[in-house]
């Protein structure tokens, strides 16, 4: 498995956070800042915009997950490093290994970094 991440060949596909809405005009939103700055251009009076927020893939039916994540023409595509796995697998390890004291000094250490939970 390094050997195709180290190759380029792995990569992540990503699913918008957010459908925007406002009448027939849909807004596909992948970051909260984006949804922010897409706020500020639609709003007007007295027109409603409807927000729906994606938690996982299972949110979405079949024709807006080929729509936002599997259409090659409009996906967003994140190439793996080696250094993403790496780190990704450090942290894997210590939130979901058995060495419970690394992953309460991982929360502790973390916790105030949180700027916004989603439970």
């Amino acid at each position: 498995m390094p050997e195709l991440i180290t190759g380029g060949y792995v990569y992540i596909a990503c699913p918008p956070l957010y459908k925007i809405s406002k009448g027939k005009k849909s807004h596909w939103v992948y970051s909260d800042e984006q949804r922010d700055r897409l706020l500020e251009e639609i709003k007007t009076e007295g027109q409603k915009i409807e927000i729906q927020r994606y938690k996982g893939l299972g949110e979405m039916n079949a024709d807006q997950l080929w729509e936002t994540t599997m259409n090659k023409e409009n996906r967003t595509l994140l190439k793996v490093t080696i250094s993403d796995a790496y780190q990704a697998n450090e942290i894997f390890s210590t939130l979901m290994g058995e060495d419970v004291e690394s992953r309460r000094d991982f929360i502790v250490n973390n916790a105030k970094l949180v700027t916004n939970i989603d439970i």
